[in-house]
């Protein structure tokens, strides 16, 4: 029976790269993916593109690729990833130019777009907003990005047409696993049984290092061995949807039932009924089966139809938060950093800052013993709100640098920030009005 394997390379945009380095060079891998992308990042991403169009893409684009195109080239391993956020286009060009200069001919480069629907969007104002109930027309001029969660299908077709590297832009994170298996297997699109133990699988794998002890490890209770050389996971499958998901010999963490049960439900709102745009998985009957040291297999999962809908996620500019810290270290430092929040209480009360916050956090940071009559030798300030406009969010911040020569004593190491909050909502919209595009890059 055909098997394949596929490992996670990353779970998040900024995730480490020397795993998935690891993964390449001793997994004897067929694919890997890389799901790098979140909700709020391709909302920023999609600000940048709009600022140049030759961007879009996750920064560390070139950072990973410079390293596993050529070993992706060598061990004949394919590559799926989001990385292309808000501009996958882009993204493959960059690529193809790498490999070019690497010399990696015959290399086909795909980017699949299709998700980015925000001009559909603005045509259905009163498309309810499932988070609150009000109609996606209430903030259209506030609008930066929608973009739909697609399914396979893109991926499989880049597949088909021979594809070495896929960057897609919002795609379903367990797609990026799925795919390769409908391929590789020809399984059915309505082969729902299928789907869902693929899902499932996907699921495993799309935080990478969360499934090998990296979101497991809790202290005393739950001890994960050499965390700081977590490794990542790969799976072997066969046609039939059976496998193993492991990790490579010699790295640190742990996969085993308990690590795999949490992943399965990390993120689950009903694992009866987990929706995604290939089929609505249901994981309530999985079992996993510990069959060696780093090694569970796995059964029971399911599936059912999907439903017509994409489940879309909207960016929208939601104000700016303005942040200001100064430390107090030594001799009665709490008291003069209460002294700190009272005085900005009073200078922040005449503006019309929402959610406005006075923390003290870090403590002994400065001193290694205890100088002062109180438990701490260092309290930092904290002070943080939202406004409008960055000009009223810089307040913030100037009335707490403010504080090093108008009192109370000691202040030091003060610091401004001012951050654009784009914030997220969801919308469904028929899939019908969603067509997924193949473009092919060969170097």
């Amino acid at each position: 029976m055909k098997k394949i394997r596929i490992g996670s390379g990353a779970g998040y945009g900024g995730d480490r790269l020397d795993p998935a380095i690891k993964l390449m060079q001793s997994a004897e891998l067929d694919y890997i993916g890389f799901e790098c992308l979140a909700e709020r990042t391709i909302a920023l991403a999609q600000k940048e593109k709009l600022r140049d169009p030759a961007k879009g893409y996750n920064h560390l684009l070139e950072y990973r690729m410079e390293k596993v195109l050529s070993l992706a080239f060598q061990n004949k391993i394919k590559v799926i990833t989001n990385m292309g956020a808000a501009n996958p286009v882009a993204a493959a060009s960059v690529v193809k130019e790498m490999a070019m200069k690497m010399g990696l001919k015959g290399l086909k480069i795909a980017a699949v777009t299709g998700d980015d629907v925000f001009e559909i969007v603005k045509t259905m104002p009163d498309l309810p907003i499932l988070e609150n109930g009000l109609a996606i027309g209430t903030m259209l001029d506030k609008m930066v990005s929608a973009n739909a969660y697609l399914g396979v299908g893109g991926i499989v077709e880049a597949l088909r047409q021979g594809a070495d590297i896929i960057i897609t832009g919002r795609v379903a994170d367990p797609a990026l696993f799925l795919a390769p298996m409908v391929f590789e297997f020809g399984w059915s699109e309505s082969d729902y049984e299928l789907l869902g133990k693929g899902t499932m699988v996907g699921h495993l794998l799309e935080c990478a290092g969360q499934v090998c002890g990296g979101y497991f490890a809790d202290g005393h209770q739950k001890q994960v061995p050499d965390l700081w050389d977590l490794g990542f996971p790969f799976v072997e499958i066969d046609e039939s949807g059976f496998g193993h998901i492991t990790k490579v010999s010699g790295t640190g963490g742990i996969i085993n039932k308990a690590t795999c049960t949490e992943q399965l439900l990390y993120e689950i709102h009903d694992p009866a009924a987990y929706y995604t745009p290939d089929c609505v998985a249901d994981f309530s009957r999985v079992e996993f089966y510990g069959k060696g040291e780093h090694v569970v297999e796995f059964s029971g999962a399911s599936g059912k139809p999907a439903t017509p809908f994409y489940k879309v996620s909207v960016g929208y500019e939601n104000g700016f938060v303005g942040e200001g810290q100064i430390s107090y270290g030594g001799y009665q430092c709490e008291d003069r950093a209460d002294m700190a929040i009272d005085i900005l209480k009073k200078r922040l009360q005449a503006y019309d800052f929402e959610a406005l916050r006075f923390d003290l956090i870090g403590m002994n940071a400065l001193l290694r013993t205890n100088t002062g009559n109180n438990n701490f030798n260092e309290l930092r300030v904290r002070v943080s709100g939202k406004a409008k406009s960055r000009e009223e969010a810089l307040i913030i911040g100037r009335e707490v640098e403010a504080l090093y020569t108008n009192g109370p004593a000691g202040g030091g190491g003060a610091t401004i920030s001012v951050e654009e909050l784009i914030s997220v909502v969801s919308v469904l919209i028929p899939k019908v009005l969603v067509t997924p595009k193949v473009t092919i890059e060969t170097v």
